[in-house]
């Protein structure tokens, strides 16, 4: 299957055509999905004993299955949280998978090692957390936040071995992302959940007060709070700091799941709403989401990488030879073992544009919510529901009901406008934009405003 002729020549030459011709396309096309049945019988038989070669199979993909995938780095899609990956790190993506580079020890991957951990050191500078903090870079937010909380977990229960049969206890706010509550299941622990203010932000207050409300029975058994740095839905950050107090106060661990918002921390502008993060014991951000990373990127780090490392470590006859060297291993730092060297990719566009260039993108999307927030307060149709805090904007369109925002947005994505799904906020069907491409203009905004009729 690895045999060089002509034929890979051939197929080598025409991926690469079509990476860079998608890589150039400005705007790509929005695209939306197709039904299974259309797309099996457009597809036809892809799968079979005897293949159907690598030219067809691109075909297929570029004629068929590619149109009927969502372009998430189109300008004008909204929706959830966009990504927006540089050239420089789609074109390094193409090399870390051609290089065929193991990213789970130091001994069979160093140099990638050394260039993820060179990332991961800026990200821990922005967040200040101390000299010798560090993590990995693994799938997403949602195994970020439960490697973290697994490690919590792991000094809790060290630090008493009468708490290896009790069923542990997170406290987190009400708008904590479904990823904590999923984590939750995962390990079998209560999730309490702490009401957040007007706008959803969890105070240092509000912690306090249900803390000490919480039965003996319950509160013997916390071993960890989670605050957001920048909710998905509303974009609003936590009171960081109170937070950090009260899970210091009673000892603790104290992780901040800034999977959307954290990238925010490199917009000096939005600095100081993230007073308080440097106390956290472990923190995540997704770089594919907001520092303009392929898919798959979330960076985990840690203030005491010793702490991860003692409860995710794999012991095994055959990787004796990896955990008795005293190297950095990342598989050491997550609930995994196999991995891609997936912050290779962000690594690359770091070097190559600089961090100067990544706070202004980050700016633009700040500057871009605002001025979308203007544009939403002058016209008489909308109403704004929350001044933006990062790049989120919540709007309602005056006298809509759920029917009327979900026809909408089928409508215009099927148009090629845009894709802009509705979202919900207590209780209430609403229209939500995300910005997080420095590629979307307000003129962009200014058109699908306009299409709200």
């Amino acid at each position: 299957m690895h045999r060089r002729d002509a034929a890979t020549d051939v197929l080598t030459q025409a991926i690469l055509r079509y990476a860079v011709d998608r890589m150039r396309l400005d705007p790509p096309p929005l695209d939306h999905p197709r039904p299974e049945h259309e797309l099996r019988d457009l597809a036809g038989r892809t799968v079979s004993a005897d293949g159907i070669g690598g030219l067809a199979a691109l075909r297929v993909f570029a004629d068929v299955l590619a149109p009927a995938c969502i372009s998430i780095d189109h300008p004008r899609y909204l929706s959830f949280v966009p990504a927006a990956p540089t050239e420089a790190a789609i074109l390094f993506d193409l090399v870390v998978g051609a290089s065929s580079i193991y990213g789970g020890s130091w001994l069979e991957g160093a140099g990638a090692v050394f260039a993820e951990n060179e990332a991961l050191a800026w990200i821990a500078r922005l967040v200040g957390l101390p000299a010798d903090a560090g993590g990995v870079f693994v799938t997403g937010g949602s195994a970020g936040n439960l490697s973290a909380l697994a490690a919590a977990r792991f000094r809790w229960r060290s630090a008493d071995p009468g708490r290896d049969g009790l069923r542990g206890a997170v406290v987190a706010s009400a708008g904590v992302h479904s990823s904590i509550a999923a984590a939750a299941r995962v390990m079998d622990v209560d999730l309490v959940k702490v009401p957040t203010d007007e706008r959803g932000r969890l105070t240092g207050a509000a912690l306090e007060a249900q803390v000490d409300a919480l039965h003996p029975s319950v509160r013997e058994r916390v071993f960890a709070v989670v605050a957001t740095a920048g909710t998905t839905n509303v974009g609003v950050v936590d009171d960081l700091a109170g937070a950090g107090r009260v899970a210091r106060a009673n000892g603790w661990w104290f992780h901040v799941d800034g999977a959307y918002g954290g990238a925010a921390l490199a917009a000096p502008s939005a600095r100081a709403l993230f007073a308080g993060i440097e106390a956290c014991d472990s923190f995540v951000v997704d770089p594919h989401k907001w520092l303009f990373a392929p898919y798959d990127c979330c960076a985990l780090l840690y203030g005491d990488p010793e702490q991860a490392r003692l409860a995710h470590t794999q012991h095994a006859e055959y990787l004796d030879v990896l955990t008795d060297a005293g190297e950095w291993n990342p598989s050491d730092y997550a609930y995994h073992l196999t991995r891609r060297a997936r912050g290779l990719a962000f690594w690359f566009s770091l070097a190559t544009y600089g961090t100067r260039r990544y706070a202004e993108a980050v700016e633009a999307c700040l500057t871009l919510a605002r001025e979308a927030a203007d544009l939403v307060r002058a016209d008489p149709r909308c109403e704004l529901v929350l001044e933006p805090e990062l790049s989120i904007v919540l709007f309602r369109r005056v006298g809509w009901s759920p029917v009327d925002y979900h026809a909408w947005s089928q409508r215009v994505l099927a148009d090629g406008l845009t894709l802009t799904v509705p979202t919900s906020w207590q209780g209430e069907t609403l229209l939500r934009f995300c910005f997080v491409n420095p590629r979307t203009t307000v003129d962009d905004v200014a058109a699908i405003l306009a299409s709200l009729t």
